[in-house]
């Protein structure tokens, strides 16, 4: 698929001033995963998060006549971090990332719990653990927005790399409290893979093939489908619907814990 080099997204509602994509996909660069990066603006501060590559990043900033004063860390994987160390010393901007990654990011300016707070100029990002595909993985929760790299991801969440089931479980039920219009900007364009296979957990289900047909759509246009909203996720997302009869019933785990209902949903989309 080709996309532009960057791509605002509407942020209507959102504390942001404004939100660049960023795809860094294989047409451009053949040795990353199909990543995302983003640029976030609040009044003077610009964020990038995650680093894969610097150069996509200035460029973008560049275009948008933008300085980049931040850089947002979620969890340590190279195509997430690579690009750190070149992108703050061309521009002078501050890292931030978990205290408990720490030891496998580059170095931090800023080093941050969960329960930790960011301001990035009139926004606010409350720092949350989001374990699983990672140990140590943190998200970025501010209004109308989450950046939470791989752990809810459009249509699905990451791997399980490190942590639990029922670890990446209790880290994705934190987004039941969220507002449904917060966009969940993440850091992949696996949005077609992952939703082949929701369908074959509800493959009746008319919101996930309206789903399906407006993703084709988007990427026929080479538009990004990331951020998503997080109320598409929870009508069509199957990582968030272990709550579900019909879920169970497809994973074969009635009567079991949600978390292990989970379980089987994941172990299902690993040998997908």
């Amino acid at each position: 698929m080709t996309m532009p080099p960057q791509i605002e997204f509407d942020v209507t509602g959102t504390a942001l001033d404004a939100l660049v994509v960023i795809p860094m996909l294989k047409d451009r660069f053949p040795d990353l995963l199909d990543n995302y990066g983003f640029l976030a603006r609040s009044g003077d501060r610009v964020a990038a998060i995650d680093c894969a590559r610097d150069a996509p990043y200035r460029e973008a900033a560049e275009a948008m006549g933008w300085t980049i004063t931040d850089i947002l860390l979620t969890h340590h994987h190279p195509d997430h971090v690579d690009g750190v160390d070149a992108l703050r010393a061309a521009t002078g901007a501050k890292a931030w990332g978990a205290r408990a990654d720490a030891h496998r990011l580059p170095a931090l300016d800023h080093v941050l719990d969960p329960g930790d707070e960011v301001a990035l100029g009139g926004a606010r990002f409350a720092v949350w653990d989001v374990s699983g595909h990672t140990n140590g993985h943190i998200a970025y929760i501010g209004k109308g927005v989450a950046f939470t790299g791989d752990s809810l991801m459009a249509g699905g969440c990451g791997r399980l790399f490190e942590g639990t089931p029922e670890q990446m479980h209790a880290s994705l039920s934190q987004f039941a409290d969220l507002p449904g219009e917060t966009l969940i900007a993440s850091g992949h364009e696996y949005t077609r893979s992952n939703l082949a296979f929701a369908r074959t957990l509800e493959p009746d289900s008319a919101e996930l093939i309206s789903r399906q047909e407006a993703m084709e759509a988007l990427l026929a246009a080479g538009q990004p489908t990331v951020p998503s909203r997080l109320d598409l996720e929870r009508n069509t997302n199957p990582f968030l619907r272990c709550h579900l009869p019909d879920l169970k019933s497809a994973t074969g785990t009635e009567g079991q814990s949600d978390s292990e209902t989970f379980a089987a949903i994941r172990a299902a989309k690993d040998a997908f």
